[in-house]
């Protein structure tokens, strides 16, 4: 007979990995299955022909607080990105750092005075990290209410927000935008030296061999176990649905699914870089086409062979790479760079049909992962669409598991 587990994970993306780890941690005996042939969920890298392509643009924010706790950083090898961004306006890119120390730092021929200082006001209450308590609003709304000019509405804050949360109309809660922009301001994003895909991987190599288990995809759940789709049955004590949400709500009825933001990623290859640093450039000019850019191999040379250099570009929606959509965007990359772009090689095309779930206004930062008795979901669906989200909601499920595991031990 199949000994019975302590916990079954569904899914070996973040939050799912952390579960897992914690449980074992403390001692619980746990299986992680997941679907596909590699940890990571949505966070997979790809090795073609020696560039590291990311599926979909993506970043960590070290500012992260669940980061640090539950990842080796050192480890990792973080490749910082430059601090602020470039705004392509008026065929000129502008850059913007959020340096607090120095106002005239933060001036450029976006701002006017007044907006200078708003924007300070703004970076210093983030960066403090102050407590908000009023009722939550769309981020738009909210970007509104500061006295903000439109233009800089337009033509600084919505491009960077677009970037980051994939919502052109910044429907997104005011209080998810803060947090994101809190975490960017503190200390930047970055990438591992080795991919995002180093993150799920350290995760998982954190654990005993064969607790997580590739290529087994669970059809069926319930408070007492799993069912495989060979057929098998595993029987636990609890169920841990961390899948993504579109695949939790198949597993758990009445499960809500939220609306996806979706994205297309381009690699390209160049003989030269067509700038000489990394700083993430956004376009203000014609922002219905690249939403961002940025020479990745300036940031993080690992991403890219010894003499060439990789570029990234990412466009809302998931788009099939056609010719007409590839002209478009190199259209634009030569608009951003002050290059030319038809002998850059395109050498994939990432389309993310399943980016970030969305969080509209008014949105539960923390949502409940106990559905009953021994089935409990997670991920950043149960909390915010971000990194941070993701490990928050595997560490505070299994202790939530832990508790019940204890109670029923104690009955």
């Amino acid at each position: 007979m199949t000994e019975r587990l302590d916990a079954v994970v569904v899914g070996a993306g973040l939050s799912g990995l952390v579960a897992a780890r914690r449980l074992h941690d403390l001692g619980r005996h746990v299986r992680v299955f997941e679907a596909s042939d590699d940890v990571g969920g949505r966070i997979r890298t790809d090795l073609v022909d020696g560039f590291q392509l990311d599926r979909g643009f993506q970043t960590v924010c070290p500012g992260y607080p669940a980061f640090a706790r539950e990842c080796d950083v050192a480890s990792l090898d973080l490749r910082p990105f430059p601090r602020g961004v470039g705004i392509l306006t008026n065929g000129h890119v502008e850059r913007l750092r959020p340096d607090l120390r120095a106002l005239g730092v933060l001036r450029s021929r976006l701002l006017s005075i007044m907006d200078t200082v708003l924007l300070a006001k703004l970076a210093a209450r983030e960066a403090l990290g102050a407590t908000d308590t009023s009722p939550d609003h769309s981020a738009l709304a909210e970007l509104t209410a500061t006295g903000l000019s439109p233009r800089v509405i337009e033509r600084v804050v919505r491009p960077f927000l677009t970037a980051v949360l994939l919502d052109p109309d910044l429907t997104t809660s005011a209080k998810v935008a803060h947090l994101i922009w809190r975490s960017f301001l503190r200390e930047g994003i970055a990438v591992p030296a080795a991919g995002m895909a180093a993150i799920p991987r350290q995760l998982a190599a954190s654990m005993p061999d064969l607790s997580v288990e590739c290529g087994r995809a669970v059809v069926e759940v319930s408070p007492r176990g799993v069912r495989l789709d060979d057929g098998e049955r595993v029987p636990a004590r609890v169920v841990i649905v961390a899948t993504d949400a579109t695949t939790a709500a198949q597993l758990v009825p009445g499960l809500p699914v939220p609306t996806w933001r979706q994205v297309t990623t381009f690699y390209f290859a160049a003989a030269e870089p067509p700038r000489d640093d990394g700083l993430l450039l956004l376009d203000a000019d014609e922002p219905t086409t690249v939403r961002s850019t940025v020479v990745l191999s300036n940031v993080a040379p690992t991403y890219a062979p010894a003499g060439r250099s990789l570029i990234a570009a990412s466009i809302l929606g998931a788009r099939e790479p056609t010719q007409e959509v590839t002209q478009r965007v190199r259209a634009r990359l030569s608009a951003m760079y002050g290059t030319g772009t038809a002998r850059w090689e395109l050498i994939r095309a990432y389309p993310v049909a399943q980016a970030l779930p969305a969080m509209p206004a008014p949105h539960a930062m923390r949502r409940r992962v106990r559905f009953e008795s021994g089935l409990f979901v997670c991920g950043d669906h149960r909390d915010t669409s971000t990194i941070q989200g993701a490990l928050v909601s595997g560490r505070r499920t299994a202790n939530d598991v832990i508790a019940e595991l204890q109670i029923a031990a104690d009955a």
